[in-house]
């Protein structure tokens, strides 16, 4: 078998950034209740670089791996227990909502070359778009606006404005 070549694909300083902010929100968000710091947490991440609306919710128990990625408008929520690992965009449309538990992730390895380079692709819910419990989220896809995808459910390609769908 012949050996593999994985490169990182973030320099050291996108690498120390995402420590430092692991460190941050751990410290200063995750221990404390979500209706206790509400604006704190918001506060957080836009320290980062996030773009996040002051009516939003974004509960302590969420890790988000690069806040800098992240686009919330007004009264969308990130619920306990969530991960976004965005690499690339992920944007939040007005009053949408991912539910505990759920996992957005925009970037994938391309297993047509032997070495597997990492690539990402953004990751949009559209306006009053709902992710419900579990639901794991791929790169490149958008949630139509008023969408919902049921809970436990794995989504690949684009979920078309005002359906339901469930499953993989």
């Amino acid at each position: 078998m012949s050996e593999v070549n994985f490169k990182y694909p973030f320099s050291k300083g996108n690498k120390l950034k995402r420590m430092l902010w692991s460190i941050i929100w751990s410290l200063f968000a995750k221990p404390f209740p979500r209706k206790m710091l509400r604006r704190w947490n918001i506060i957080l991440l836009r320290t980062f670089g996030a773009k996040v609306h002051s009516s939003c919710v974004v509960y302590s128990s969420a890790k988000i791996s690069m806040p800098w990625n992240l686009v919330m408008e007004e009264h969308s929520c990130i619920a306990s227990d969530t991960i976004i690992e965005n690499a690339a965009t992920v944007t939040l449309g007005a009053y949408s909502i991912v539910s505990q538990y759920s996992y957005l992730c925009t970037a994938t390895h391309d297993i047509r070359y032997k070495d597997f380079p990492q690539y990402s692709k953004p990751i949009a819910l559209g306006r009053r778009s709902w992710v419900t419990a579990r639901c794991f989220i791929g790169p490149g896809v958008t949630i139509g606006e008023g969408a919902v995808v049921g809970a436990s459910s794995s989504v690949f390609k684009d979920v078309m404005p005002w359906t339901v769908v469930g499953g993989n």
